[in-house]
């Protein structure tokens, strides 16, 4: 078996600025945030995918994930979380790979819609200020985010995913070690 790389140097600080970070992103949606974790997170894990992980996943917080036995043993000796075979049990869903259908995750209750799941979608890039046209709340007007290599049809899928509200899915989108953040709440429309 290989040698596990380490998490965060300091676990404390490190996943506090984490979560910080993925706060402002949730805030201020498409907003593009930089995670400053100094990370080695086996591949195919990008630096701002497994941060998220080690700073919101535990054990108590089941995890569908599209990768191989590594990603998986990184992830439950550094964070506990159980790893699921169940899409649609699992608080968050990893994807590394093509994107699973958002109608299959978890959409929470409308006793306890936050219950939904959140999608930690890793993609080829994230370019302010084009593409994507995002409006709703923490967005004074309008703001632009190109993702690249998102799925053709996401922006129909988090029509319907959006509809929901207040359940649904929320996802947090992830290339290298720069984070944005589409709440459940944020309307898509093409730029």
């Amino acid at each position: 078996m290989k040698q596990l790389t380490p998490g965060f140097a300091d676990p404390v600080l490190d996943a506090q600025a984490c979560f910080r970070a993925i706060l402002e992103a949730m805030s201020r949606p498409g907003r593009i945030q930089r995670i400053a974790a100094h990370i080695t997170p086996p591949a195919p894990l990008c630096t701002a995918a497994g941060a998220a992980l080690l700073s919101l996943a535990d054990a108590d917080t089941p995890l569908w994930l599209d990768t191989d036995e590594a990603v998986a043993a990184w992830l439950r000796f550094h964070c506990g979380a159980p790893i699921t075979g169940d899409i649609g049990a699992a608080r968050f869903v990893l994807s590394c790979g093509p994107a699973p259908s958002l109608a299959a995750l978890d959409i929470g209750t409308d006793e306890d819609p936050q219950l939904g799941a959140t999608l930690i979608l890793q993609v080829a890039g994230l370019i302010a200020d084009e593409g994507w046209r995002l409006t709703g709340p923490g967005i004074q007007h309008e703001h632009h985010l190109r993702v690249l290599g998102a799925p053709a049809d996401f922006v129909s899928a988090w029509a319907r995913n959006q509809a929901l509200f207040p359940r649904g899915v929320d996802v947090l989108l992830c290339a290298g070690d720069s984070i944005a953040a589409l709440p459940r709440s944020v309307m898509i429309a093409e730029g």
